[in-house]
């Protein structure tokens, strides 16, 4: 068999993430709504985060901290203390957020495992991280999980190393193109891209649709076949 271990992504492959992110971003452009369009804030806010990941990672943390800095930014440093004050709970309220399977998780996870070494490679708040994958249910699937500060093909070729028999023989899902499918091409391996409704626009990228190690899916049910007709050959 060419491939030996399965990666895969948590937010947005296999629960529901983004959705609470632009729930939130609704209530700050209400929240902030007297001093910029709310298509501004947007892209304020987009720009701060891309610049604090270096700072303080990915996750509901960094976000909500993006969100007072573009609070500040935007009022001239006249926000009101109520309006962090809201800011701050709008975070928290994030990180209690019930979790939400989305289709054929389970059941993907389920199909490969015992095949194949199966991991969660994850990036985001340590804390947070796991707390979903507790309240998701799915903990006991893995042959092992990995909560990173970022993805990149040399996190990917050593975790696919410790873990397996190195990334040649893994292979890497997720929804975002950035973080779970270039650079696990670019560390080897397979990278399957399966497309969820809401990506934040930080993880775009071109799909590499020449690579012959790339694969896109409609949804995590087709995963299985996929990866019975590569170990086929």
């Amino acid at each position: 068999m060419t491939i030996t271990t399965i990666g895969f992504d948590a937010d947005d492959t296999l629960w529901q993430n983004e959705q609470f992110f632009r729930m939130t971003e609704q209530r700050f452009a209400e929240l902030l709504a007297d001093y910029a369009e709310r298509d501004h804030l947007e892209e304020r806010l987009l720009e701060a985060e891309r610049r604090n990941v270096g700072h303080y990672g990915f996750g509901i943390k960094g976000f909500t901290l993006s969100m007072i800095e573009t609070a500040i930014e935007v009022t001239e440093e006249r926000v009101p203390a109520s309006v962090i004050r809201e800011l701050i709970a709008a975070g928290q309220e994030m990180l209690r957020h019930p979790i939400e399977l989305l289709p054929h998780a389970r059941e993907a996870i389920e199909a490969v495992t015992g095949d194949y070494r199966v991991l969660l490679i994850t990036k985001g708040d340590l804390l947070d991280q796991e707390r979903k994958l507790a309240q998701s249910g799915l903990g006991e699937l893995f042959d092992g999980v990995e909560i990173v500060s970022d993805k990149t093909p040399a996190v990917y070729a050593e975790i696919f190393a410790r873990h397996g028999d190195g990334a040649e023989k893994a292979m890497m899902v997720g929804n975002s193109l950035r973080s779970d499918v270039l650079p696990a091409l670019e560390a080897g391996g397979w990278g399957t891209f399966v497309p969820h409704d809401l990506t934040w626009a930080y993880e775009h990228g071109e799909a590499p649709t020449d690579h012959d190690r790339f694969h896109e899916l409609a949804d995590l049910g087709a995963l299985p076949d996929l990866v019975a007709r590569l170990a086929d050959g």
